[in-house]
């Protein structure tokens, strides 16, 4: 009984960290497409369409810390 409830309380947290990582996969990409909008310099737009497009593969397939390594890699660029 105790490892059950060991268990229980380990995994309770595990639906609001994948809420929480979809939410800001789902910001990060916004924020990515709204950085790209605002012309950024030309060095950076391989690097952030780059970001976007991995972003949004990961999100559909449901990678969601791969989504937000993407959405990291674009907030280097952008000095975020």
């Amino acid at each position: 009984m105790r490892v059950f409830l060991v268990a229980c309380t380990l995994l309770l947290p595990a639906p609001a960290m994948a809420a929480d990582d979809a939410s800001a996969c789902a910001e990060g990409i916004t924020m990515i497409r709204d950085s790209l909008a605002l012309n950024p310099p030309e060095a950076a737009l391989p690097k952030l369409k780059k970001a976007l497009r991995v972003a949004e593969r990961e999100q559909k397939e449901g990678e969601l810390d791969e989504c937000l390594e993407a959405v990291a890699e674009a907030r280097k660029v952008l000095g975020r």
